[in-house]
């Protein structure tokens, strides 16, 4: 049975499944051994961790206080692995390593900074990270413990790190685990897919310094090789677009409820209807201008810690708790935006309608 604590990876099963179906004999053993190894993998749910990898890190000495520990896992199926860069210690020179601990970097600092949490759990829980993960892993994934990152096969994929909104989606995931536990299937766990996207864009915007305008909205921008035919592996401002490939198949998000895909696959669709709340975030942040994350980056964590957010809450649920939210901070205006990105994604009626 799917529940909250469901293994949450960032490649879905759809494509790792074109891949096996339509790839060369590499590009197939390397799809099928990453699917059939998501699917045995086990969720250590938070808090607290309790592993060698946390303990080698000292207690944060204050609030804020970001506590790193990036892990080697020399191609094996090992977690955490040997240590490779600890909280404090100069780069290594091994991309991967370094990549992952700038990137856990500027999302606690992002988290902190701008939204005044410490960490994933909010009491400074230590951000532990596994890079080299597997031969050829095709994925990244949070384990309710930590974040892990394999390197991709070369052809398809480059490796997970490189891309820091992957990075930021991972840990996002986590804080929706300690705040809502949405249940990983069917609308709730699209929320959590689409959640961990926005403030995975919104950690990149920010280390960007790029306002809604600017941005790309683009997901996984710089994990396809150049023989793929696409811009990344979701685009939040037109969801069904990012890529488009006789490998990977056409992106199969839906922008809007009438395009709503119904399915057992993907724990009931996960990572395909996340595009519908993708898109009404991406409206209203276009819609209200300047940096994302001041306002709809709000709007949206405000209602992700509402008490009163259902764990099996359903997309109508989440975009009239937004509404209030809105209205809450900012006021009535800044409540018809996000009214008016919902309605035009189908997921509320129009006012005229209702």
């Amino acid at each position: 049975m799917t529940d909250s604590r469901s293994l949450c990876s960032f490649i879905p099963p759809y494509i790792l499944n074109r891949i096996v179906a339509h790839g060369s004999e590499r590009q197939r053993s390397s799809a099928l051994s990453t699917l059939s190894h998501v699917r045995t993998l086990r969720h250590t749910p938070l808090p607290p961790v309790r592993s060698s990898a946390a303990t080698i890190l000292p207690p944060s000495a204050q609030p804020g206080q970001v506590r790193r520990s990036i892990h080697d896992a020399q191609g094996k199926l090992l977690l955490p692995g040997m240590p490779a860069r600890l909280e404090g210690q100069p780069a290594t020179g091994d991309p991967a390593v370094d990549e992952a601990y700038d990137a856990l970097g500027a999302s606690h600092d992002f988290f902190w900074k701008v939204l005044g949490r410490d960490s994933i759990d909010n009491k400074g829980f230590a951000l532990i990270g596994s890079v080299h993960y597997g031969q050829d892993y095709e994925n990244a994934f949070w384990n309710g413990a930590q974040m892990v990152f394999g390197d991709g096969d070369g052809e398809i994929f480059e490796r997970f790190t490189r891309s820091l909104d992957v990075i930021g989606h991972e840990l996002t995931h986590g804080v929706i685990e300690s705040e809502a536990g949405l249940v990983y299937a069917n609308q709730s766990g699209a929320l959590n897919e689409s959640i961990s996207d926005v403030f995975g864009v919104l950690i990149k915007q920010h280390v960007l310094g790029q306002t809604a305008d600017e941005a790309d909205w683009l997901i996984g921008a710089d994990l396809l090789t150049p023989r793929i035919k696409g811009i990344g592996l979701r685009s939040m401002a037109h969801p069904g677009t990012a890529y488009d490939d006789p490998l990977l198949g056409k992106d199969p998000q839906p922008d809007h409820m009438r395009k709503f895909v119904i399915t057992q696959e993907d724990n009931g669709g996960v990572h395909i209807n996340s595009g519908i709340p993708n898109r009404a975030f991406y409206l209203a942040a276009k819609a209200f201008g300047g940096f994302a994350w001041e306002k709809a980056g709000h709007i949206w964590y405000d209602t992700l810690c509402n008490q009163g957010l259902n764990n099996e809450a359903s997309f109508s649920d989440f975009a009239a708790l937004t509404i209030e939210h809105a209205r809450q901070r900012f006021g009535t205006d800044e409540a018809q935006v996000v009214r008016h990105a919902w309605s035009e994604t189908g997921v509320i009626p129009t006012q005229e309608q209702s």
